[in-house]
């Protein structure tokens, strides 16, 4: 509508329509204080002069005059005006400005369209603009219901973790409540044995644990059936002369399986402790723990192991073991051969069915008692078992599930696929987080190479990895990318995802999904929504383009047993590599001087301690190794040396003590290794190299410049010494005495080294590489020979 027509604007504004901008220019309100002559003195006044006569003064009162029929549009002029002399300086400028211009086609211009000019726009276009105009509006629509969204981070990802206050530099959380530290999360789920019971209830007998046949679907068992089989075989085992409570040590030796959970819950319900053993602990460190924990009562899945064990007690090596029970079935000859030694050999169904018939009342545990002992392997010397309580595991589950809680919470229709050690807590953390939400736990056929076959049948949605796994997957994407072209667009396409996980954006439906990673993640099951990945590091490129590929959120952790698994954990929301996460909120981390590696606190750099309510009560029968491990005020020294982030997250820089893990999760002791490989004829001197992203170990070798090339000669080598330290022919005789030596010595496959350099000068004190009491120099051999260890990992690969 034409401004001439509209009733109760002044004349003054009317005068724009018809082109008179000075006029209506003039009749602009001006701020209270410059009415007055004072107030205008220096300004000139538009259309009036200096001292605010004319029409300057006719302006003013015809503002006066139509000020009322402005209502509320006045006071917000003047609103603006009384804010100074700015804003009316930029009027200024705009009105001169307008006064160059055709104000009517502006005018014109700025016009709202009326309906009936929008009906003849529309009826002028054709069909087919229509209908293309309506689908994009649709997509537009679309796209704004469904774009993808970023996670919301449950905390600042700037600061991740806080200093504690007169701590010593200790750093907490700071998701959850600051002023003390979680013990647990449920208050119905404090022990594990609760735990699990709140998972019966919460499913509604739903269920529980899933096992598979060749070519065959998962079979389930229900959790009252689990919690049923487990009353029976405790019960049971008390009619067998095993006593309800923490100093009943009940072992349990055997692979990932149902059989495996229903007997830890056996022993839960009656309070009594498990011992897992397994194979790669060797049978002098089974005869140690046997012996160590009192155990008279061991469960074994294969008749084979029974056998193992019953060698022990023939030797008289194991004299307190009384009963073995197998889960699988065997034959007389074995029964008979138990009965020789004094060892009565029983099916689980037996003690089942005894149990049964002599069901015994539940005798459940509180939070501080004993509810596991966990013997680690792979270091010098005995296995160390480190006890943990039930308010140990819980606490430190609780901490998962307080830093998840607003992102990715456990439900009640997750599936997890359980192929990782029971016997490590890694794996036995994340199974009670499933139970303790009524979820479902299916387990892998035994065989790794079928695990896929397995994921595809079970279709998970958490999968619990080890980094040796993720590279092995890694690989094989890369492998099957062939050519140039293909490899690039893979690698154009992780670009491009990797861009939205840095955005915070984490999905497997954008097209990226469709034209490159749906196969990879239909590999896997189609429906995993969680990754966690714990026991040694991961390479960060890998971790990065499985963030992508995948599709899912894959979470980092830091820990050891004696920490209940892990006492670091990844933020949602903070997808960036190259670290292990903030404190879980069950403990407190700080960093301690290691001088003997020139580490300080100072520097933001030391060996982690940890403090918490996950940390666990000692080495078993050991006071000399827990003094080494806890300290009086509680904190438990990891051996690792870490380093703070400016984000609050701490990352693993070193290894205090020489004793690593490989990337398949396995400790190494080096040089326990270097001590065996030493003994070989012509070896001199030798360093043992592992990295925990790598699966296997290399070494470089230094031979004996006097005995070596008699050695060689005698193997039909022929050189000098300098030669002779170039000679292919002679690098493989040399490892293969090694590694024969290795197998003598009882070295397991993993603690073997797999490729050698041979090098001509000796380590010395004069070339940095020995310490003056002749002790290798670790980092500065690592970094001596950077480059010939790279070459020969990338060759073995």
């Amino acid at each position: 509508m034409p401004l001439s027509l509209c009733p109760g604007v002044p004349a003054a504004l009317r005068g724009w329509e018809s082109g008179s901008v000075r006029s209506a220019r003039c009749a602009l309100p001006l701020p209270p204080g410059l009415r007055s002559g004072a107030g205008r003195r220096g300004l000139k006044i538009p259309g009036g002069g200096g001292s605010g006569s004319g029409s300057g003064a006719a302006g003013l009162r015809a503002w006066e005059a139509v000020r009322p029929g402005l209502g509320p549009l006045t006071d917000m002029l003047t609103f603006f005006l009384v804010s100074g002399g700015s804003l009316w300086l930029f009027a200024e400028i705009a009105l001169s400005l307008l006064e160059k211009m055709q104000t009517q086609e502006i005018l014109r211009i700025l016009r709202l369209p009326e309906l009936s000019d929008l009906g003849q726009f529309f009826r002028s276009l054709s069909a087919t603009t229509l209908v293309s105009m309506g689908a994009l509006a649709a997509i537009l629509a679309y796209w704004l219901t469904h774009r993808p969204k970023a996670l919301q981070p449950p905390c600042n990802l700037l600061m991740q973790s806080e200093e504690v206050e007169d701590s010593g530099g200790a750093r907490r959380s700071v998701i959850g409540d600051c002023t003390q530290l979680l013990t647990h999360y449920y208050d119905d789920a404090r022990t594990m044995y609760q735990v699990f019971r709140r998972g019966l209830s919460i499913s509604g007998n739903g269920p529980c644990l899933g096992f598979r046949k060749p070519e065959q679907p998962y079979q389930w068992l229900s959790y009252q059936e689990v919690a049923k089989r487990a009353e029976f075989l405790g019960s049971g085992l008390l009619q067998h002369d095993c006593k309800v409570g923490t100093e009943q040590f009940i072992g349990v030796f055997a692979q990932n399986r149902p059989e495996w959970i229903i007997a830890e819950l056996a022993c839960y319900t009656y309070s009594m402790v498990v011992v897992p053993l397994y194979d790669t602990l060797g049978p002098g460190s089974i005869r140690y723990i046997i012996n160590t924990a009192d155990i008279c009562t061991v469960i074994v899945d294969k008749p084979h192991k029974a056998i193992l064990l019953l060698e022990h007690v023939e030797r008289k090596e194991t004299p307190g073991l009384k009963l073995v029970i197998l889960m699988e079935p065997f034959d007389d000859a074995l029964r008979e051969r138990g009965k020789k030694c004094g060892v009565d050999i029983k099916s689980m169904q037996a003690i089942e069915d005894s149990g049964q018939e002599n069901h015994r009342v539940p005798v459940p545990p509180r939070p501080d008692d004993l509810s596991i002992v966990c013997f680690t392997s792979g270091t010098t010397g005995n296995p160390k078992g480190a006890m943990l309580t039930h308010g140990n595991v819980v606490a430190d589950f609780s901490g998962f599930l307080k830093v998840t809680e607003k992102v990715i919470f456990p439900r009640q229709d997750d599936v997890l696929i359980s192929f990782l050690p029971l016997a490590h807590m890694f794996e036995r953390v994340i199974q009670s987080v499933v139970y303790c939400h009524g979820g479902r736990v299916g387990f892998f056929q035994g065989d790794i190479r079928l695990l896929s076959d397995d994921m595809k049948a079970l279709r998970p949605t958490i999968f619990p990895v080890v980094p040796r796994l993720l590279n092995r997957m890694y690989d094989k994407i890369f492998h099957q990318a062939d050519t140039s072209l293909k490899r690039w667009l893979l690698e154009f396409a992780a670009k491009r995802k990797q861009a939205e996980v840095r955005s915070g954006i984490i999905r497997n439906n954008s097209i990226w999904d469709e034209l490159f990673f749906n196969k990879i993640q239909a590999s896997l099951g189609g429906h995993v929504r969680m990754i966690v990945t714990g026991a040694a590091p991961a390479s960060p490129t890998v971790l990065g383009f499985l963030r992508a590929a995948l599709g899912c959120q894959v979470y980092e952790g830091y820990g050891q047993t004696e920490c209940t698994a892990g006492c670091t954990f990844t933020t949602p929301g903070d997808w960036t590599s190259g670290h292990v996460g903030a404190p879980l909120p069950c403990n407190h981390i700080k960093l301690v001087d290691a001088e003997e590696l020139n580490y300080w606190t100072s520097k933001g750099e030391g060996e982690i301690c940890v403090k918490g309510p996950n940390v666990f009560k000692g080495y078993l029968k050991d006071e000399d190794r827990t003094k080494e491990a806890l300290d009086s005020d509680g904190w438990l020294h990891t051996g690792d040396i870490g380093k703070w982030l400016p984000e609050g997250t701490l990352k693993i820089i070193d290894r205090k003590k020489h004793i690593f893990k490989l990337a398949q999760g396995e400790y190494v002791a080096p040089e326990k290794i270097e001590n065996i490989y030493i003994r070989s004829e012509p070896v001199a001197q030798i360093y043992v190299h592992g990295d925990s992203l790598k699966a296997f170990l290399v070494g470089i070798v230094v031979p004996d410049p006097e005995v070596m090339p008699c050695w060689a000669q005698k193997k039909g080598i022929e050189g000098n010494y300098q030669e002779l330290c170039k000679s292919k022919e002679l690098k493989k005789a040399i490892l293969d005495d090694m590694v024969m030596l290795g197998k003598e010595s009882g070295l397991h496959s993993f603690e073997q080294v797999k490729a050698i350099y041979i090098h001509c000068d000796m380590f010395s004190v004069q070339n940095g590489l020995l310490t003056p009491t002749l002790k290798a120099k670790r980092p500065e051999l690592r970094e001596y020979f950077k480059k010939q260890i790279e070459e020969l990992y990338s060759i073995s690969m």
